[in-house]
């Protein structure tokens, strides 16, 4: 969240509550946002054998962006990584881990749930989704590693609405993100001067995030007055 201050926004920290979620004979540490909204965002790290983990620079920068719209999130750290118990198991049982802090916060009574997925984490969630019919509701994905890692577009079609990437990312080829972007129906939106890891652009990340949120609150409230008229 921010406040106003002679024309400046300052940051206000989030609150967020360190949890334990149930995975079958695994626990899944995470760190969840609350809010009175019924509208949440998962938000998931890079690759874990690279250092990666909720505590990431554009994961948090993620979170800042739907928090200022007071939007719930929930980053987790996946299987093997800080005090998430297993060990890394090359996307297979990751993808168990989405779904199960997706199910736990439908538990908690959120309705609409974005999902997020950062580099490695755009994979699994891309494995996600391509084998499940509308778990969330609307779908963002950063510099997901196409250089790197086999993504089924094709299954993906109309299931991501926004991408972002960086135009010097060496993971995620800008041409063929691109021309991806046109096959499959998502928006592109482009951070110049920066690379996989957007040090020293994460205010950039979040401004994205927060403006797509707000142009989709838009649509909804206009579709509501057009109902109620």
């Amino acid at each position: 969240m921010c406040l106003s201050l002679g024309g400046r926004k300052l940051k206000i920290m989030i609150k967020e509550e360190r949890i334990f979620i149930r995975n079958g004979e695994f626990l899944i540490e995470a760190l969840l946002h609350n809010t009175d909204s019924k509208t949440a965002a998962i938000i998931c790290h890079p690759h874990p054998l690279m250092g990666g983990s909720m505590h990431n620079n554009v994961v948090e920068a993620a979170c800042q962006g739907f928090a200022e719209k007071n939007i719930a999130t929930l980053r987790f750290n996946f299987r093997g990584v800080g005090l998430s118990s297993g060990s890394y198991d090359e996307g297979r049982g990751e993808i168990q881990d989405v779904i199960c802090v997706h199910r736990y916060l439908q538990e908690e009574g959120y309705a609409d749930i974005f999902f997020v997925g950062y580099s490695f984490g755009a994979w699994v969630g891309a494995k996600v989704i391509s084998a499940t019919n509308q778990l969330f509701y609307r779908v963002i994905f950063i510099s997901p590693p196409i250089n790197h890692f086999d993504f089924d577009f094709f299954e993906l079609k109309n299931k991501v609405n926004l991408i972002i990437c960086g135009d010097a990312d060496n993971f995620c080829d800008i041409a063929d993100i691109t021309e991806t972007c046109g096959k499959i129906g998502a928006k592109l939106e482009i951070i110049k001067g920066t690379d996989h890891f957007y040090w020293g652009k994460e205010a950039e990340i979040e401004k994205i995030i927060s403006s797509h949120i707000k142009n989709r609150q838009k649509i909804i409230q206009k579709k509501v007055d057009f109902e109620n008229d």
